[in-house]
């Protein structure tokens, strides 16, 4: 099988990225950026990242999770601490996390290290969840290989009738990473291919390094 995409091509021009944008944290310009999103529509999920890790067979790996929140401190999602994803983490805490927001020709990379949220915040978070939502974080070994879809969906029926009429507890198993970042490129496409590209640095002092990359 063959097929040529080299014709597959985009002018990027809605935005720019000037000095004067350039705020001195990167999580304020990452907030700016995220709420222009939002504003502007077209994507559905501008929450929607893609976070990279080292496996334990010491491939990296990429999948999307859905950043729940984020504070000066850095980025919260949440996981099966027992997965592919959660045991990559505990084992090597350092990740990459990307943003493509095509709706704007955006694009953010965060490199940082993983590290659990406090359980009460966890608790917290769980509890907001929809009935169903907790009921498959106890039904699912996420990553696991399992023998069928019917197998899931007597694992899901098991829960729904263990915690009928009863309040559902979070799973030991189940909660939140935040990553801190030590690295934030802000990346915003530009005519030509001559994109703009700020990429900020943290230094020994907890300061920001601000610097522009060539396309």
């Amino acid at each position: 099988m063959e097929q040529d995409l080299s014709n597959y091509r985009k002018v990027y021009k809605k935005r720019e990225l000037s000095k004067k944008e350039v705020l001195e944290n990167p999580m304020e310009l990452f907030q700016k950026w995220f709420y222009e999103v939002e504003e502007f529509g077209g994507n559905i999920e501008p929450n929607a990242m893609n976070i990279s890790t080292i496996g334990l067979d010491s491939y990296p790996k990429n999948r999307t999770v859905l950043l729940k929140k984020y504070t000066w401190e850095g980025f919260i999602f949440y996981t099966n601490y027992n997965s592919e994803k959660g045991k990559a983490i505990l084992k090597n805490p350092k990740v990459c996390l990307s943003f493509f927001w095509n709706n704007l020709e955006r694009q953010v990379i965060i490199k940082g290290k993983a590290e659990k949220i406090a359980e009460n915040l966890s608790d917290g978070y769980f509890e907001t969840r929809p009935d169903g939502s907790k009921l498959s974080a106890w039904a699912s070994n996420q990553s696991k290989i399992v023998p069928s879809r019917k197998y899931l969906d007597d694992k899901l029926t098991f829960f729904e009738n263990k915690f009928k009429n009863k309040e559902i507890p979070r799973p030991e198993f189940w909660g939140g990473f935040i990553v801190k970042p030590i690295s934030m490129e802000f990346w915003q496409g530009r005519p030509n291919r001559m994109h703009d590209r700020i990429i900020y640095t943290l230094q020994k002092n907890y300061d920001w390094k601000i610097d522009r990359l060539a396309p």
